[in-house]
């Protein structure tokens, strides 16, 4: 999550009036101290000896150190929580992160009335790819499947590896009518060049299938009504 805009400090007053008063005792010069130290957390004059003005810069230091190990706890976090939502082999969401974009694309739909597209993805023969050039080719297969997907969608699409070879792709402000026709084009890109695996090229073939968001019932139904559309249209080709 980025954050923008610059907090205040609370604590910029009392780094000022500590680094005034030093400054004035190491020149000697009185004149030079703030003229509401006195004030100073609640201290008078007399209080600032150099002993607590030391004790409360140690202080200042020690939650200065506190506060940037908060940050990289938070940074350590929001890294652990992204590697969480990543697919082991490919770049793509796995598929509990991309269930979970997908409720959210529903419930988006629902509240503001706006269109979007499931697209569902399978490699097709991938357990013959798998035989013929080993794992390491079936490997390389569904990353180039996923390259070329993300690098066909916009910004605000979500694309995802939902099962061994089965890719999900969310179309936002798309009807049905349009994911298919973008499904069409993606599945061209995927099929246009082979994959190399050491001295073989791999050809690609996938199938897909299109469901318009529907708010109205869960993101697995969602998610089946698409796989079932690819079927269909399996079935059709046949």
């Amino acid at each position: 999550m980025k954050i923008s805009g610059v907090r205040a400090d609370p604590l910029a007053g009392v780094r000022r009036r500590i680094a005034l008063q030093s400054a004035a005792d190491a020149s000697g010069l009185a004149s030079a101290r703030a003229p509401d130290s006195a004030a100073f957390l609640g201290l008078s004059e007399t209080d600032l000896t150099p002993q607590v003005r030391a004790a409360l810069t140690q202080l200042l230091a020690e939650i200065e150190e506190m506060r940037k190990e908060v940050a990289r706890l938070k940074a350590h976090l929001a890294e652990a929580e992204e590697a969480a939502d990543r697919d082991v082999l490919t770049p793509l969401l796995n598929r509990r992160a991309f269930m979970r974009e997908l409720g959210r694309t529903q419930a988006f739909s629902q509240r503001y009335g706006s269109s979007a597209a499931l697209v569902y993805f399978d490699l097709d023969g991938f357990k013959a790819v798998n035989d013929r050039f080993g794992h390491a080719g079936g490997d390389e297969a569904l990353k180039a499947v996923s390259t070329r997907l993300i690098a066909h969608v916009r910004e605000t699409d979500v694309v995802g590896r939902i099962g061994g070879d089965e890719f999900g792709v969310i179309l936002a402000q798309a009807d049905e009518a349009a994911a298919a026709a973008k499904a069409e084009q993606l599945a061209a890109v995927v099929q246009a060049e082979p994959v190399q695996s050491g001295e073989w090229m791999m050809p690609l073939h996938i199938s897909w299938g299109v469901r318009q968001i529907d708010p109205a019932i869960s993101p697995e139904d969602m998610l089946a009504a698409a796989d079932d559309a690819m079927y269909a249209r399996k079935r059709a080709r046949a």
